[in-house]
């Protein structure tokens, strides 16, 4: 059996060197990537000229550019810097189809029976050496059995475990010395200031087949990915390198210090299994169409549009996928992009459904000095048939009945309609779980959700045609119907009342509109013909009496 090999490849200047790329020509200064931590900005990743000036990572903006004035910033970018780790998922494929990514700055790939098409794992490493140093990237590397062994290779290997409490570490000083003892650097006391590293610089450690357990055992407890509660725990019982630990019963461990720990050390040794799970290809469905000559008319850009729509609806079929959302981009001469994005109630993959939709968006185009570029894109997509394994009579009679299914008719009314005013404009109601009249339905978006099937609940009593928020009422403070009240600057007198509808709140909530109590509604017919609908609320932790929630018709 071929044993294992995983190289873990760090990034530790990622958000920063992602942004110096672009700046090749400028020359080496302190550069730092600025982030929010609490309400203040800090420094969250730095070059290696930054570091050499003594600033480190986690420090505030203000105190670093104390430290040194010249500083150069930019803010961070999280989505930036994920979409550029995938560029470089993309560029270690390679090496091994097995890539998987490990956010924020991080890849995990595995070699086993790669190293040899590089002439060995050494040269293998000296290959990403040489692609890092041209893309202007700082990485550590660990090679070796297990994911775990690796990922404390390529962030601990030639680092030191904490010092044992001797009462000569600085920390054990007084406050003063302390102070003073941090602001002293090695060249403020006559050593040579540190160099910076240069981008592709590597520091790599290989550790043999079978011998991860050996190579690890002398880094810190930090290597083994534990949580800092339970590094800090073991250190105060003495316990500080991975050796310390590899020899403990398993339960006490567990029992102490948490199941984790326990996993996170199993995985380090390769007796509890991690596999490295690649990311899979995301489905991409768009075609493009260039032409020799910029169009400009209305009837060319539906020629171009009749051409590429099949081709789209042939590869959505071929995967299963039906379209949500589809765009078109039309490329002007100018450099311009035109833009327009159709949506559908129900996944399509058919010519018919979704032409109709991109005709009616066509004049929103302008095309400018002309199109010499038209690209269609499907870019949201769901399974069309989620009953499967169907013999080719059944499938077919399905397919035709939801195609012809009134249900089918709607949805691509409301496709058009969406098309017009707005996917979100066009909702329907669906009933609620909830006793209280305000919150008995609920509005979707009808594009993204489906009829309710079967009848509507009934409620207990009758409801009025409009529903208002709670409006004060003027009559006396008394459970019972009130004769005379005044409401919107009228006296009323009730004619007839019929109720109560005792409603309690939900208790499970705390609704600013229900912190009155309990509710006894009532149905109140006042003379002119008016009928009103009345509740009495008992009080709780809010002023309670009589309020108007809504009228009948």
């Amino acid at each position: 059996m071929v044993a294992k090999r995983i190289l873990s490849l760090w990034f530790p200047r990622l958000a920063a060197e992602r942004i110096l790329r672009r700046r090749r020509d400028a020359l080496p200064q302190a550069f730092a990537i600025v982030g929010d931590a609490n309400g203040a900005q800090v420094l969250v990743s730095l070059n290696a000229e930054a570091e050499a000036a003594g600033l480190s990572l986690g420090q505030p903006l203000r105190d670093a550019t104390a430290i040194w004035p010249d500083l150069v910033t930019h803010p961070a970018d999280p989505a930036g810097e994920a979409q550029f780790l995938t560029v470089l998922r993309r560029w270690a494929g390679k090496f091994s189809p097995w890539v998987a990514e490990e956010p924020p700055a991080s890849l995990v790939i595995d070699l086993t029976g790669c190293a040899h098409l590089y002439g060995g794992e050494v040269a293998l490493l000296q290959e990403v050496e040489q692609d890092c140093a041209d893309l202007g990237l700082t990485f550590r590397a660990g090679l070796a059995d297990t994911p775990g062994a690796a990922w404390a290779l390529a962030r601990y290997a030639g680092g030191m475990a904490s010092p044992l409490r001797n009462g000569d570490a600085v920390e054990q000083e007084a406050r003063a010395t302390r102070s003073r003892a941090a602001k002293r650097r090695g060249w403020e006391r006559g050593g040579d200031a540190p160099r910076p590293a240069t981008p592709g610089t590597a520091a790599a450690m290989i550790a043999e087949p079978g011998h991860a357990r050996a190579a690890i055992a002398g880094l810190p407890l930090a290597a083994l990915r534990l949580d800092p509660e339970a590094v800090e725990g073991l250190t105060r019982l003495g316990l500080r390198r991975v050796s310390d630990i590899m020899g403990m019963p398993r339960a006490a461990l567990a029992r102490r210090f948490g199941a984790d720990t326990v996993r996170r050390l199993d995985q380090a040794l390769g007796l509890d299994p991690e596999p490295v799970t690649p990311a899979r290809a995301p489905l991409h469905f768009a075609v493009r169409l260039t032409l020799p000559d910029p169009i400009g008319l209305r009837a060319d850009v539906e020629a171009a549009v009749d051409r590429l729509l099949p081709e789209l609806c042939v590869r959505l079929k071929a995967k299963g996928r039906g379209a949500r959302r589809v765009q078109m981009q039309a490329f002007r001469c100018d450099g311009r992009v035109e833009v327009v994005a159709v949506g559908l109630a129900r996944a399509a993959d058919t010519v018919e459904r979704i032409r109709p939709l991109l005709m009616l968006k066509l004049d929103a185009i302008d095309a400018g000095f002309g199109i010499d570029c038209v690209r269609l894109e499907a870019v949201l997509t769901e399974p069309l048939h989620a009953l499967q394994h169907r013999g080719h009579f059944d499938a077919t009679a399905s397919v035709v009945a939801r195609q012809t299914a009134p249900g089918a008719r709607l949805d691509d009314l409301i496709g058009k309609l969406g098309a017009r005013l707005g996917s979100e404009a066009v909702t329907r109601r669906h009933p609620a779980e909830s006793n209280i009249p305000a919150k008995a339905v609920i509005t979707l978006a009808a594009a993204w959700s489906s009829a309710h099937e079967g009848e509507w609940p009934e409620p207990p009593a009758p409801r009025p045609l409009v529903m208002l928020r709670p409006e004060a009422v003027r009559a006396p403070d008394s459970p019972d119907p009130p004769e005379r009240f005044r409401w919107r600057r009228r006296d009323l007198v009730t004619r007839m009342a019929t109720g109560p509808e005792r409603i309690q709140p939900e208790w499970w909530l705390d609704d600013p509109d229900w912190r009155s109590g309990v509710r006894d509604y009532w149905r109140v017919e006042v003379e002119g013909g008016e009928c009103l609908w009345l509740f009495y609320a008992t009080g709780g932790a809010a002023s309670g009496g009589w309020f108007c929630e809504g009228w009948f018709a």
